[in-house]
């Protein structure tokens, strides 16, 4: 009995815990692509769920005008029912027609790229090529990622 209690207050051997310390340090090796491919993953989801949020924006302002809904004060020319940029956008439009002074908003702020963790997105207008590098500044007709990264299913995130 007393070689048992010996051996219980000596505690770990040295070998014993650096054999745990290689099996810890293994599977967080195991577990760190993993982890970063579901964090790009969750990235790639709001990024596309920001991309379709504006791009609701722009159809509900471009089905304002089409209905004539936004007084023609509102509009610029040339700029063929779509918003003059993206601010318009979160500061609201009037409605024709409306002596109260309200405004439509239709996006509750710019929302951030998540590949570029800034609010700066690469913009398109109805008269620009489509594959236009620069923004023609007469409105917004699409808007795409400024980020140069490539996806998990191989397409570029300024495709999206």
């Amino acid at each position: 009995m007393r070689t048992w209690i010996r051996r219980a207050e000596r505690g770990y051997s040295f070998i014993e815990l650096l054999i745990v310390t290689t099996i810890l340090l293994i599977l967080a090796a195991g577990i760190q692509p993993l982890a970063r491919v579901t964090i790009q993953r969750q990235k790639e989801s709001e990024l596309r769920h920001n991309l379709r949020d504006i791009r609701e924006a722009i159809d509900a302002y471009y089905d304002l005008v089409a209905t004539g809904r936004v007084p023609s004060t509102e509009l610029k020319p040339g700029n063929e029912g779509y918003p003059p940029d993206l601010e318009t956008l979160v500061e609201g439009v009037p409605l024709a027609g409306d002596a109260s002074g309200r405004r439509v908003k239709l996006l509750r702020r710019i929302p951030v790229d998540p590949m570029t963790g800034e609010s700066e997105w690469a913009l398109r207008s109805y008269q620009d090529k489509p594959d236009a590098t620069r923004w023609g500044g007469q409105n917004v007709y699409d808007i795409r990622s400024t980020s140069g990264g490539t996806a998990l299913d191989g397409t570029k995130y300024s495709d999206w």
